[in-house]
């Protein structure tokens, strides 16, 4: 069926924005404005569940879903069939078959403080002392469990094997999403629930990505590109309704279980916390190691502040803590309404979303002249940090968020991503707001801009814009490349204004007599400069090659160039067929070094850089030739016994080995630990290569 709110106009649209303020703001709401308040609850869930284009911030809502709450608790006459307290948010994805769940998912109520958790244990201690007068003595215990910031799902497991996965949906239906979930890793298709007396089990959890995962995909998009994904919540969520499950595989998405739904058999648990261990132990990832189980409410507050505390430090996103009454016995008597269970709390962390105005748009010149809008916009606190300036990434998205300057706009940071632009709110134009007219020149150099048909970003192609120049310095005294202590950003700024470092070769020319007289700057720290710059000339070559700034070469790929050569020279003759042979470099890579070592401005920068006495000798390739693994490839998965993964390649390196990226027909050895997974899986379905223990590569080593 259709939404109403599908069919407001713009202006029904902005009236709804300007009524949601209004109520935020006022001391009272009365009973008369209900009808009002609903829909527009209804109208913000249907544009955050099935548009993706939240219009209010997470907290905005929330506070507003709590007004209306208190309003029909205090006249429960007034409750409506479509007020969203009734029913969870709409979600449904018409490309899916929809399915019902065995058990409905409901929402989660929230709080935000101490006097919240305490008011709810009140209510908890109420309900059973009413309903269950003889276990009123009995003591709460609470568990308490990360809420992580993904993608419900609900999965059904008959006679031990996987044969459904859902979306959340409305609650009641999701969307059947079986295919897409069996690309998770961390879900196991089968399961030993039978051994129990289980016959049927529906199990509830979450998807998330991995933060490094998460950055290490977008970078991967920022090669090609493409725009970065906004969020890993997002990226989460996107990815289950893919209608391609290779995409969906390339996203390593993985999966918390966080709580058992329905059981048809024997129930071998008689507490949550029992729960999670029982999943754990099935093979499920679970939070059950950082949940705790506490025996009182201040417990559990003093848990949630130190938490908070250290969120960021958790490799997944979180939003919040989950509390939950431990024993399923008091989870019955206290019940649930039909939006949410009584026995269970959301603490939510504060607020990381914000609005903001849209003051100005600046743009800034990359390394490889690359054109990046930035954001200006009124200072506002999000997630721990003030903000003033965020990046747009390209003029596609500018485009796609429909942004114009003057817009009040939509901030969202989760830990460590960086902040962007969620979206604008254009029903809160007045007309004083003016269209983004992105340059045609390099706001530098004036150069005219020039974007290739099959990429998102405008360049300026003046190799000698001084924007590019001093990002190309940075880059190659920074800590992946050259690696150099005391030459950071500001003072190559600061030398490049100066007029003492004009380009890199000027790095190695730099008068530190002068150096020494200037602010900021003394004897010893000018002489500590000077040797951290002397040190750069014994450098690996790997660390020159990345330094150069060839486009597209990472780390990973300098290395494997690095291999293949005896001196960085040898890059100059190699044709784009040799190139294409070399392990993870592919066509655009093998053309963009191609084109490197074609300019005559490269070749000359090279020459200087060798004649300054900089290494251009891969000085392990005699060493590796000639070494015990020469010529052989290792990879590393799973969790090894006793060496970290990086110190066994370095070891196998060490020894002329070769360290791959994946597995293939090209690789040797496959040296798997605990839980090597699918590595493990693709080695032995293709048969030629050799799997290993960490003790078969000592061996193999020695």
């Amino acid at each position: 069926m259709k939404y109403i709110c599908a069919v407001y106009t713009s202006q029904q649209e902005k009236d709804f924005i300007s009524q949601a303020k209004e109520f935020l703001a006022a001391d009272s709401v009365s009973i008369d404005q209900i009808d009002r308040l609903i829909v527009l609850l209804n109208y913000a869930d249907w544009k955050y569940y099935v548009k993706d284009d939240p219009v209010l911030a997470d907290q905005e809502y929330d506070a507003l879903f709590k007004l209306l709450k208190h309003l029909e608790e205090a006249d429960p006459c007034i409750i409506r069939p479509d007020s969203p307290t009734q029913r969870v948010a709409k979600g449904l994805n018409p490309d899916f078959q929809t399915v019902a769940h065995l058990v409905p998912m409901l929402s989660l109520d929230n709080s935000y403080n101490a006097e919240d958790l305490r008011d709810w244990h009140d209510r908890n201690i109420k309900i059973i002392q009413k309903e269950a007068p003889l276990l009123s003595q009995q003591t709460i215990e609470y568990c308490v469990e990360p809420k992580f910031d993904g993608a419900s799902i609900s999965l059904v497991y008959e006679k031990n094997q996987f044969v459904r996965g859902a979306t959340r949906g409305n609650g009641i239906q999701g969307d059947d999403i079986t295919t897409n979930t069996r690309q998770i890793k961390s879900i196991p298709l089968a399961a030993e629930f039978a051994a129990d007396g289980v016959e049927q089990i529906e199990l509830r959890g979450e998807v998330v990505i991995q933060k490094d995962k998460f950055t290490a995909f977008n970078e991967k998009l920022v090669e090609q590109n493409l725009a970065p994904l906004a969020n890993p919540r997002n990226a989460a969520s996107g990815s289950l309704r893919m209608k391609d499950p290779q995409e969906v595989a390339k996203r390593n998405l993985d999966a918390f279980l966080y709580q058992i739904s329905d059981v048809q058999g024997n129930t071998p648990f008689t507490t949550h916390y029992e729960s999670l261990a029982y999943l754990s132990n099935k093979g499920f990832r679970t939070s059950f190691e950082i949940s705790k189980v506490f025996q009182t409410i201040d417990e559990v507050i003093a848990y949630c502040a130190a938490f908070e505390e250290k969120r960021d430090d958790l490799s997944y996103e979180i939003d919040g803590l989950v509390i939950k009454v431990n024993q399923f016995s008091l989870q019955e008597i206290i019940g649930m309404t039909s939006h949410h269970p009584r026995w269970a709390m959301a603490y939510k962390f504060k607020a990381r979303q914000a609005s903001s105005k849209l003051l100005n748009i600046e743009y800034q010149v990359g390394r490889t002249g690359s054109i990046t809008p930035v954001a200006k916009i009124e200072p506002v606190f999000v997630g721990g940090v003030t903000i003033s300036s965020l990046s747009l990434f390209n003029e596609d998205i500018i485009k796609e968020k429909d942004l114009m300057i003057g817009d009040t706009v939509l901030i969202e940071r989760a830990g460590d991503v960086i902040p962007y632009v969620v979206k604008s709110f254009p029903e809160l134009r007045d007309g004083s707001e003016t269209a983004v007219l992105f340059p045609t020149t390099c706001p530098i150099c004036e150069e005219t801009l020039f974007k290739p048909d099959e990429e998102a970003v405008w360049r300026c192609t003046n190799i000698n814009c001084k924007a590019q120049v001093v990002e190309r310095i940075i880059h190659f005294a920074s800590k992946d490349a050259m690696d150099i202590r005391g030459l950071g950003e500001s003072n190559i700024r600061k030398f490049f204004e100066l007029g003492l470092l004009n380009d890199i070769p000027g790095i190695y020319r730099l008068p530190f007599d002068a150096i020494k007289s200037m602010e900021g700057f003394g004897e010893k720290s000018a002489e500590k400069l000077q040797e951290a710059i002397e040190k750069t000339k014994i450098q690996p070559l790997h660390r020159l090659i990345f330094g150069l700034g060839i486009r597209y070469v990472g780390e990973t790929t300098a290395k494997n160039l690095a291999r293949t050569i005896t001196n960085l020279n040898d890059l100059r003759s190699k044709e784009l067929e040799e190139l294409l042979a070399i392990e993870d470099v592919g066509t655009k890579v093998a053309q963009s070094i191609v084109d490197f070592f074609s300019h005559e401005g490269n070749i000359h920068l090279l020459d200087e850089l060798e004649a300054l006495g900089l290494n251009f000798i891969n000085q392990q390739k005699s060493e590796n030739l000639s070494g015990e693994l020469a010529g052989k490839t290792f990879l590393f998965t799973g969790t090894l016994p006793t060496l970290k993964r990086k110190e066994a390649e370095e070891m196998a390196e060490a020894k002329g080995g070769q360290i791959l990226s994946g597995v293939s027909t090209k690789l040797d050895y496959l040296v798997a630990g605990e839980k090597a997974g699918s590595k493990l899986e693709k080695a032995k379905k293709l048969g030629s290569v050799n799997i290993i223990s960490e003790e078969d590569f000592l061996k193999l080593i020695q």
